[in-house]
């Protein structure tokens, strides 16, 4: 493993690309406190996908039923680092992110778990941190913090990941440094989650889609 998670923030404005895995635009969701499977299901996999452990890049959205069009359907990739789970997603956002703010209940932040998400939000921008310390979540704009005094966003400020907002600086000072670090702030963003959490994600085996997968309709 190289990199920790840093490469796919560095990727972030990569379109997506024909490769049998992902790399460009990803979504990532971490876990802990939960049981791997049990959080799979709970954002919508099914029971005997995850048991078949299929790689990523074997997986094929069933066909519809004639007159019936097919449920549509996005590819999910998965693994453990230490304590967490991870959940890997290219078609936009992030699914626990959308369940999560859709009130699907099954995606609500319980007590003794911890989930950190962070959603490319490509159909409606920025990309957001949305972190759930227990029962409770909250979420910043990239190049924020989540206002909570966490370790999420003392390690958020530490990788230089917040960015100065008015009225503390100017609208000339932000729109200048915005300019200048702009472009590097989702590399910074996930470098930050990558310290925080001590989660390493093999960039190759992603990009091959090695890792297991499942098939996820969107909430």
């Amino acid at each position: 493993m190289s990199d920790g998670i840093a490469w796919i923030g560095t990727h972030h404005h990569t379109p997506s690309s024909a490769v049998p895995g992902m790399l460009g635009g990803i979504s990532l969701t971490l876990a802990r406190g939960v049981e791997t499977d049990e959080f799979l299901i709970n954002l919508g996999a099914h029971l005997d996908e995850l048991a078949a452990r299929t790689p990523c890049r074997e997986l094929r959205a069933p066909a519809g039923q004639p007159g019936r069009p097919s449920t549509h359907l996005n590819r999910a990739m998965y693994g453990t680092c230490g304590e967490w789970t991870y959940v890997l997603e290219n078609w936009g956002m992030a699914t626990w992110a959308t369940g999560y703010q859709g009130k699907a209940e099954s995606m609500l932040p319980c007590e003794g778990e911890e989930v950190l998400c962070l959603t490319a939000n490509r159909f409606s921008p920025p990309a957001l941190i949305i972190h759930a310390p227990d029962a409770c979540a909250y979420r910043a704009d990239f190049g924020t913090d989540t206002g909570q005094g966490s370790a999420v966003d003392a390690t958020l400020g530490a990788a230089g990941a917040v960015f100065p907002s008015m009225p503390e600086a100017s609208e000339s000072e932000v729109v200048a440094y915005f300019e200048e670090h702009g472009e590097r702030l989702p590399e910074l963003v996930f470098t930050a989650v990558g310290a925080y959490t001590g989660v390493a994600i093999d960039q190759e085996a992603v990009k091959a889609g090695d890792l297991p997968g499942v098939l996820i309709a969107p909430t």
